[in-house]
C-alpha cells in the first residue's frame, strides 16, 4: 500500500483535555490501541515536537505529528448516524439562532457534548439533525459539562469553526453563567484566582479525577497546575441558606466554576463532585444539597454568550432560559427572573 506521509494536525478546541490515544483513534478508526502505544514508545508520534505517552492530554492549538500510516489507517468518513425522529425534533427545538455560519443552541442539562467516559448519546453524535440544508453536520468549537445547561454555539462551516475556535482560545468571547450556590458569599462581588491542577480519583486507573484548587503563588511550583480566574457577583440571596450568583470565567479551565465556588465554601447546588452530597458540612460551610424540595441536579447554567460573528464580524449576544429544575429553585426562593440584570457585574459598577 502506498500509505500516507507525515501529517501535522492541529488540535481543535473541542478536543482539549482528550487523551492523545483516543484522539488519534477517533481520527484514524482502524488504528489499534497497541499500535498507538508503540508509536508513542518509539517517539514517532509527537505533540509540539515532544515525545508523549498514550495517556497524555492534548490542549487546543497543539500540533500533533502523525507518522506515515498505511492506506487502511487513513481517515475515513464516519457513517451517517441514524437519528430517530424524536431526537431530530428534540435537537431542532434547542435551536435559538442559525445562519449560514453558526447555530446557537440552549443545551439541556444531562446531555453530554461529545462521547467519552461511557457517554454514548451526546450532542456531537446527534448533530446530523442540525444539518438542515447543509451537506455536513455542524462542528464543535467549545464545551460545556454534561450537567451544565445553556448557550452553546456550533460552526456550520470550516471557516466559521476556525474563527470561533480562535475566539474561544484567545478569550475574546464573554460568558456569563447563572448558578445557585449554598450559603451567601461575602463579599457580594469579587474575583477568584485559585490555580487548578488535576487530581486523580479513587477509582480504577484514577477514575473520578477532579480539579484541585491551589494558591496562586504555588501555581508556578506545582507540576501540571494552571492559573484560573473567575469573577462572581451575587444577584440575590435567601438569608444564609442560598444565593443566586452570576459567574464569568476569565480563563476556561475544566470544572473551573464548580471548583472555585466549592473552594470559597459555597458549592454549586447539586454538585456532588465538588461540594459533597450532604446538606451541610459542619465546620466547613455548606454542602452541595439543600434538601427539601430543592432538586439534586446541578444548578449551573450558561446564561449569556457574547461573540463576534466569525464571518460578518458583527457583535452578537445570546441569552438562554434556565432549565426547569433551576427555574423551580429560583421560584421557590422567591427570586424573580424578570428583575435579573442582564449583566450582574454592571449592576455593582453602577
Amino acid at each position: 500500500m502506498s500509505g500516507t506521509g507525515v501529517q501535522h494536525i492541529a488540535v481543535a478546541a473541542d478536543a482539549a483535555e482528550q487523551r492523545v490515544d483516543r484522539w488519534l483513534r477517533s481520527m484514524f478508526p482502524h488504528l489499534s490501541q497497541g499500535r498507538v502505544e508503540k508509536m508513542c514508545r518509539k517517539g514517532d508520534l509527537r505533540v509540539d515536537k515532544g515525545r508523549v505517552k498514550a495517556s497524555t492530554r492534548l490542549q487546543s492549538g497543539q500540533i500533533v505529528r502523525v507518522p506515515p500510516l498505511p492506506d487502511a489507517d487513513s481517515p475515513r468518513p464516519k457513517p451517517e448516524a441514524i437519528i430517530s425522529s424524536a431526537d431530530t425534533q428534540m435537537m431542532r427545538n434547542l435551536v435559538m439562532y442559525k445562519d449560514d455560519d453558526v447555530i446557537v443552541l440552549n443545551k439541556p442539562a444531562g446531555l453530554a457534548v461529545q462521547g467519552g467516559s461511557g457517554q454514548t448519546r451526546h450532542l456531537d453524535g446527534l448533530a446530523d439533525a442540525l444539518r438542515f440544508d447543509f451537506d455536513a453536520k455542524p462542528k464543535l468549537v467549545h464545551r460545556l459539562d454534561k450537567d451544565t445547561s445553556g448557550v452553546f454555539v456550533m460552526a456550520r462551516t470550516g471557516r466559521a469553526a476556525a474563527g470561533l475556535a480562535k475566539s474561544f482560545h484567545q478569550r475574546t468571547t464573554r460568558k456569563i453563567y447563572w448558578a445557585v450556590v449554598a450559603g451567601n458569599p461575602m463579599p457580594k462581588v469579587g474575583t477568584i484566582r485559585y490555580g487548578l491542577v488535576k487530581a486523580l480519583g479513587h477509582g480504577p486507573n484514577g477514575a473520578g479525577e477532579r480539579m484541585q484548587c491551589i494558591h496562586p503563588d504555588e501555581v508556578e511550583h506545582t507540576n501540571g497546575a494552571k492559573r484560573a480566574t473567575t469573577d462572581f457577583a451575587v444577584i440575590e440571596s435567601m438569608g444564609q441558606r442560598a444565593a443566586w450568583v452570576g459567574l464569568s470565567p476569565i480563563t476556561g479551565r475544566t470544572h473551573q466554576l464548580r471548583a472555585h465556588m466549592a473552594e470559597m465554601g459555597h458549592p454549586i447546588v447539586g454538585d456532588g463532585k465538588y461540594g459533597t452530597n450532604s446538606q451541610t458540612n459542619e465546620g466547613e460551610g455548606w454542602g452541595a444539597q439543600l434538601g427539601g424540595a430543592i432538586s439534586r441536579k446541578l444548578h449551573l447554567h450558561a446564561r449569556t454568550l457574547m461573540i463576534t460573528h466569525p464571518v460578518s464580524g458583527k457583535s452578537m449576544s445570546f441569552t438562554a432560559l434556565p432549565p426547569e429544575h433551576m427555574a423551580n429553585t429560583l421560584e421557590l426562593f422567591g427570586f424573580n427572573l424578570a428583575y435579573a440584570p442582564e449583566d450582574p457585574f454592571e449592576y455593582y459598577e453602577s
